[in-house]
């Protein structure tokens, strides 16, 4: 039975996905490398048509004020320990495909990471609008990238098709908000369940035995990760 490689969904606008971007790229390279990226975000009507075609679903519960509130308090708090001076966004006209979508073009160009490094500066650090085009092309320029491709991927129906399966691949694996860490049947929610991920990695036993098609368990193998050749929300800020 073919296994899925191990992976994460994250989004721009979740400041825990920023707090385990960091750590996965400043403590866990190696989880880093191995894992597969997908963006995961609020899909806006075109989007949403095209995973209604597929069959798949978004779901979607407005946050409460309170835990609003709460959230602000909570990533301050967290800022603080690791000593960020973090800007909180105002999104007036919020367009995640914008973002999101200029990420699958930069992971086309090898520029994945660097691109997803940038945009969470831009956003959580500079206070800078990751839904302005010329935000998106000032960071495809930063890092080396085709600029036109990374502006014009909103308006792309390839990179909206597969920024379409993304979502509906989290709606498969059960994604309820972001940060978070799938291998095998296990999930791990949120950036301090990100410690709890890696050590199961490395005990090779992230996500235990997977089902054979005749019920029998499928021993995991020696090897804690799943390597490939390149690395490269709404609904809950995990």
């Amino acid at each position: 039975m073919k296994r899925e490689r191990l992976r994460w969904y994250f989004s721009f606008r979740s400041p825990y996905s920023y707090f385990a971007f960091l750590d996965l790229v400043e403590k866990y390279p190696r989880v880093a490398d191995a894992l597969e990226w997908i963006p995961y975000w609020e899909p806006d009507e075109w989007t949403t048509r095209l995973l209604a075609e597929s069959g798949a679903t978004f779901t979607y519960t407005p946050m409460s004020r309170d835990k609003h509130f709460y959230i602000l308090q909570d990533v301050r708090r967290i800022g603080r320990q690791r000593g960020l001076t973090l800007t909180w966004p105002v999104d007036a006209r919020p367009c995640w495909e914008v973002a999101h979508l200029a990420y699958l073009a930069a992971e086309e160009q090898g520029l994945g990471r660097l691109f997803a490094a940038q945009v969470y500066q831009a956003r959580w650090r500079d206070g800078r609008d990751i839904h302005d085009p010329a935000t998106i092309r000032d960071i495809g320029v930063r890092i080396g990238a085709d600029v036109g491709a990374l502006v014009d991927a909103v308006h792309d129906v390839t990179l909206r098709r597969r920024g379409a399966e993304a979502l509906a691949r989290g709606s498969r694996d059960g994604v309820f908000g972001v940060p978070l860490f799938v291998q095998g049947r296990e999930k791990y929610w949120g950036v301090e369940r990100l410690a709890a991920f890696v050590d199961a990695c490395d005990a090779g036993t992230a996500g235990g035995a997977d089902a054979a098609p005749d019920g029998a368990a499928v021993p995991t193998g020696t090897a804690p990760y799943v390597l490939a050749g390149d690395g490269g929300h709404a609904g809950g800020c995990g």
